[in-house]
């Protein structure tokens, strides 16, 4: 049966095949589904299939999903753009960011999370293609953005990187992007910032999964492959609150 746990399985088994192509043991690369635009039936049958940490692009769906599905214990991690006033929410829904890509937010979260009393991990997204749409940090401006975070802002606990791949059928070009991710978090072990850590890439789709594991990644964000294809409104790829206007 086609179902959410055996492609689940599946998923789960290119993965390992895919770290032991690149020298690495099964069980090295880990999973993050991403429920985005799917309801609580298939969100339900994924924790059923053994899920209990989920991806969403918005805050909204989050702050919409968080109740209804609280008896599920999920550990909601944002990955998509997320603007500063809706700051409050992640401080308050999510167990980790993976999109904090500017010092602006970052204070915005810390504000936020010192009034919840918590605090998250959290992966700095860099923009690795040169993709206008494609969200992230300059690669040249991460130095100085982790050692502010590291000197005033203790709720963020930086683990490592993310980033989202050139959407091209180019191979070469998407590798490349997953290469620049993996060499950033090669040069900013070596300075070695006290309260740092970066262990973690986050990097690879379904599309794009099996590279991005080659070139190094320790997570992949799966959807489509999970949950199957989207329909999405015509506003769903912009930034909250930013959508031009109809009509």
């Amino acid at each position: 049966m086609d179902s959410i746990a055996t492609r689940l399985q599946l998923i789960r088994q290119r993965i390992d095949t895919a770290a032991q192509r690149s020298g690495r043991t099964a069980g090295s690369v880990s999973l993050l589904p991403v429920s985005k635009t799917f309801g609580e039936d298939a969100i339900r049958e994924a924790v059923a299939a053994g899920v209990h940490r989920l991806g969403e692009n918005k805050a909204q769906e989050i702050r919409s999903k968080y109740e209804p599905l609280a008896d599920c214990n999920i550990d909601w991690v944002m990955i998509g753009h997320l603007q500063t006033n809706k700051a409050k929410d992640i401080a308050r829904l999510a167990s980790e960011i993976q999109s904090l890509d500017r010092i602006d937010l970052a204070i915005a979260l810390d504000r936020r999370l010192q009034q919840e009393g918590r605090a998250i991990d959290a992966l700095v997204q860099i923009k690795t293609s040169t993709e206008p749409t494609k969200y992230g940090m300059a690669p040249e401006d991460l130095p100085q953005f982790l050692r502010q975070v590291a000197r005033d802002m203790p709720t963020l606990r930086i683990k490592g990187l993310m980033t989202l791949a050139i959407n091209l059928p180019d191979q070469t070009a998407v590798r490349a992007c997953f290469r620049t991710l993996r060499e950033l978090r090669d040069r900013m072990r070596e300075e070695a910032i006290e309260g740092i850590e970066m262990e973690r890439l986050s990097m690879g789709m379904s599309g794009d999964y099996e590279i991005a594991i080659e070139e190094g990644s320790t997570e992949v964000r799966i959807g489509t492959a999970i949950f199957g294809g989207r329909i999405y409104n015509d506003d769903y790829y912009w930034p909250e609150g930013q959508a031009p206007a109809k009509g």
